[in-house]
């Protein structure tokens, strides 16, 4: 016995608002920062916030420049070695003229006032003179250090920016072509299914056409039956089977009268046993899904000179459908390749229900039985 299972494919997602708004934010944030973490005890300090943003131009122009030209022109087209060359050379060349532009404005400032301050004479307290330590009570001195200059800031926030957009580009890039990729691949599964849908209904109209044509010499009037039959199922295959899923209520139909045609051409000694239940849950399927199997059971099942069974059973429970097919093995001296069969309903379920269906196929030599569990 044997049994295929297979799983839900992936979901696709949609990330195109995604690389914006990150960008959007993160430049909000950046301008906003003067305002958010500012100690502003006696109200905001204008002046000090437009500096800041002053101070963001550069690297505005910077992210810019490596977003639209340095990326695209550059990395991504494979010169990376002349992106990380010019990419360095911006940022170092950015803090030149910022620093620069600093020593300038440091010239053109007046000198602080001159301010002597007249400490009376005191002699200094005394101290251990053999050992030159201070006195006890003297506080060590302490290197008091300034803020972080505008042009080493620059160079630290302009390596974070340009790490961050190369990070943001490449992952929205892996994500695009993830997409692309799992687009293709719908594609060609449903090429695919399309591809083998598609041959169920010459097969089967073939197979019918035979079988009408040996009911014409026997009995005229069967015949007749057989092509009213045959022309309701193939309405079925050329309309419904188009569509991606069709519900089970017209699937069932269309077994039904595939068997009652069936039984126009077999006699007694062809026993074929249907247990389908009248009522059918409001869900659809895909179309045709159990027509190999049934072509199988008739075509394999059947002797002329030996006594026949079909027994085809299909059932539900709350999310799963459960269908069987059981006929007596038959060998025969002769197989003509169908072309289709269990193999193309196989490929069928791994296309369209991944590893979510049950598939078992038993050979007992005296009957063949398939069981086939899908979800709903």
């Amino acid at each position: 016995m044997t049994i295929y299972k297979m799983k839900h494919s992936k979901k696709n997602y949609n990330f195109t608002f995604l690389e914006p708004f990150i960008i959007l934010a993160l430049w909000i944030v950046l301008f906003a920062s003067p305002l958010l973490f500012g100690q502003f005890e006696d109200g905001i300090d204008w002046e000090h916030v437009f500096d800041v943003w002053l101070n963001n131009l550069p690297l505005l122009g910077l992210f810019v420049l490596h977003r639209f030209i340095l990326m695209p022109m550059l990395f991504f087209k494979g010169k990376k070695t002349t992106y990380f060359i010019i990419t360095l050379s911006l940022i170092l060349g950015g803090a030149f003229f910022i620093y620069s532009q600093g020593n300038r404005q440091e010239q053109h400032l007046p000198p602080p006032p001159y301010e002597r301050m007249e400490i009376p004479f005191e002699d200094p307290p005394e101290g251990d003179l053999e050992t030159g330590h201070p006195p006890p009570h003297m506080p060590p001195r302490q290197n008091n250090r300034g803020p972080i200059p505008v042009y080493a800031n620059f160079i630290l926030l302009g390596i974070l920016l340009v790490g961050f957009d190369a990070g943001l580009q490449i992952t929205m890039r892996w994500f695009g072509l993830e997409q692309e990729k799992f687009k293709l691949q719908k594609e060609n599964v449903e090429n695919q299914l399309a591809f083998l849908r598609n041959q169920i209904s010459p097969h089967f109209f073939m197979n019918t056409l035979n079988n009408i044509h040996a009911l014409v010499d026997i009995d005229s009037e069967k015949a007749k039956q057989s092509i009213i039959k045959l022309s309701s199922l193939m309405r079925h295959l050329l309309y419904d089977s188009e569509e991606k899923l069709t519900p089970i209520k017209k699937e069932v139909e269309f077994i039904q009268s595939y068997i009652e045609l069936m039984r126009l051409r077999f006699t007694d000694k062809v026993t074929i046993d249907v247990d389908i239940p009248k009522e059918m849950p409001d869900v659809s399927i895909p179309p045709l899904l159990f027509t190999s199997l049934l072509e199988n059971a008739f075509k394999h099942g059947i002797s002329y000179n030996h006594p026949s069974l079909i027994k085809i059973v299909m059932s539900f429970t709350e999310n799963q459908l459960y269908f069987s097919v059981e006929n007596s093995n038959h060998p025969k001296k002769t197989e003509a390749a169908s072309g289709i069969g269990i193999e193309n309903t196989r490929k069928r379920l791994d296309l369209l229900y991944k590893k979510e269906y049950d598939l078992a196929i038993s050979d007992t030599g005296e009957t063949y039985a398939v069981n086939l569990n899908i979800p709903l």
